[in-house]
């Protein structure tokens, strides 16, 4: 069980809280406003979690920022969306350096422009040494696709004679993950009233504690995330065994 936090008046406090971000979209609708208002606004909330994640204890928050999927979507979108995480990216990162928050992105990059590659670098190694609150931000990001990958890894190593088919085990197919050492959530949010996890994190969330909540995002809080805390704070989490 997870140490009590100074800051939730809680019986246990989450280390890693993910996020599905949704409802962008049908914020704007509502307002007759264009899409892209909505993920403007959005990532004004990105902005209010994080600091009420530090100040309510959380050490990990891991958000999904884009899937592989969302590619998908119109070009507008698409463009816009990306054209926002450029100005994220220049924006935002060295306040949080400052504020101590560590950033990682997991997901297929070869999908992502030479220039947001650049700056996703940058970010990482600016950052690599904070200890505040990890932030990781999936983009192009699928899990299917991670498992692929972490398949063909652990295929490739058989092949190469380095890895025996008897050593396969959960632990292996976790070290070729993205990030094999980010602790599994405790804790999955999704906003806007959806209750599905939408190809986000399959392996990692096999004992995580679900909050859906019909608040759109751009509209969610501090005042929402201590709501999912105190929730959590109250259910009894066996992972298979028995109460107590």
């Amino acid at each position: 069980m997870n140490q009590v936090s100074s800051h939730l008046q809680t019986d246990i406090t989450p280390v890693h809280v993910a996020i599905i971000m949704d409802g962008n979209g049908r914020w704007a609708k509502k307002r007759m406003l264009p899409r892209t208002a909505g993920h403007k606004k959005g990532a004004d909330a990105v902005r209010r979690v994080i600091e009420a994640s530090v100040e309510l204890g959380v050490t990990h928050l891991t958000l999904f920022g884009f899937s592989s999927e969302n590619w998908q979507r119109p070009k507008e979108e698409v463009d816009a969306l990306m054209g926002l995480l450029r100005y994220y990216l220049k924006s935002e990162i060295k306040r949080l350096h400052k504020e101590g928050v560590r950033i990682r992105f997991i997901g297929d990059r070869d999908t992502l422009s030479d220039d947001i590659v650049r700056s996703i670098e940058e970010a990482e190694t600016l950052t690599q040494n904070n200890k505040q609150l990890v932030l990781t931000i999936a983009l192009s990001y699928g899990a299917r696709a991670e498992l692929v990958h972490a398949t063909k890894q652990i295929a490739q190593k058989i092949k190469d004679g380095t890895l025996d088919i008897d050593q396969i085990n959960e632990d292996q197919l976790t070290n070729e993950l993205y990030a094999p050492d980010l602790p599994e959530p405790d804790l999955l949010i999704r906003t806007s009233g959806e209750q599905r996890v939408s190809n986000f994190l399959l392996w990692q969330l096999a004992y995580t504690e679900f909050f859906f909540t019909d608040v759109l995002w751009p509209d969610f809080n501090k005042t929402h995330l201590k709501e999912a805390l105190g929730e959590l704070s109250k259910r009894d989490r066996r992972y298979g065994m028995i109460s107590g």
